[in-house]
């Protein structure tokens, strides 16, 4: 588990680097801003969702999507450009560092993205005037949804046998997800055979935990649900980890 440190530090030291870059960091978080800002000015207090302004429900939305894209994209990238072109990746299956430290360390590095980007959308959504209401549940669901997509990341740039790879699995699976796992709009607003597929999806329960009012049945079933899905992805990140050869 030890050896897992270097890999998170190598990880943290090229975001570090990245982040100094203006334009890194604004086309990172561009279009989750451009979205707050455009719904949350045009229709956050115009609009009452569940019993508040539409700015109160559209900020976890944007906080778990940012989540999401950040913690999934940055390890994803990173796997297959390291694997694909700079033969790093490969460093690291030859070091004496076991499988789980590997996938432990990108996960780590994934989910301090993830959290960054998501700190940066509360920010501005309080600057906005939102009255976001925080439950017990609400961090334990964001971690676990920046561990959930971190671990998916290992999957898909391990998995990768291209750049365009990773943008078809992003198109066909994180897009969709972002736009209808109730990230815009309730999901209860959909039609009923259309909810039963969105409810299979996690970000829809992250969705349901960050916007909840008290701590239910329902919300503790939704936290078992990313549980599932976070442990699930992890242990086929080191399975991929284990047996990989070129």
């Amino acid at each position: 588990m030890f050896g897992s440190y270097p890999v998170f530090l190598r990880e943290m030291m090229l975001f570090r680097r990245r982040f100094l870059r203006l334009g890194y960091f604004f086309s990172a978080m561009f279009a989750p801003l451009l979205y707050l800002l455009a719904f949350g000015l045009g229709l956050g207090h115009r609009i009452s969702i569940a019993g508040g302004s539409y700015l109160d429900f559209l900020l976890p939305g944007l906080i778990a999507m940012s989540s999401m894209n950040n913690s999934y994209t940055w390890i994803a990238t990173s796997l297959t450009v390291g694997r694909l072109h700079f033969r790093t990746f490969q460093i690291f299956i030859q070091s004496p560092v076991s499988p789980f430290a590997i996938v432990l360390g990108e996960v780590l590095a994934g989910m301090v993205r993830g959290l960054f980007a998501s700190s940066m959308i509360l920010l501005v959504g309080f600057f906005l005037g939102s009255g976001l209401y925080f439950i017990p549940l609400f961090i334990p669901a964001l971690l676990l949804n920046c561990f959930l997509f971190a671990s998916l990341g290992v999957v898909s740039g391990l998995k990768a046998k291209s750049h365009e790879d990773t943008a078809t699995f992003s198109n066909f699976f994180i897009l969709p997800m972002a736009f209808f796992g109730g990230t815009f709009f309730p999901v209860e607003e959909m039609p009923r055979w259309l909810q039963f597929v969105i409810r299979l999806l996690p970000l829809a329960h992250t969705n349901k935990l960050m916007r909840a009012k008290c701590m239910g049945s329902d919300c503790l079933f939704s936290l078992a649900v990313l549980v599932i899905f976070a442990v699930i992805f992890f242990v086929i990140s080191i399975h991929l980890v284990r047996t990989y050869s070129e």
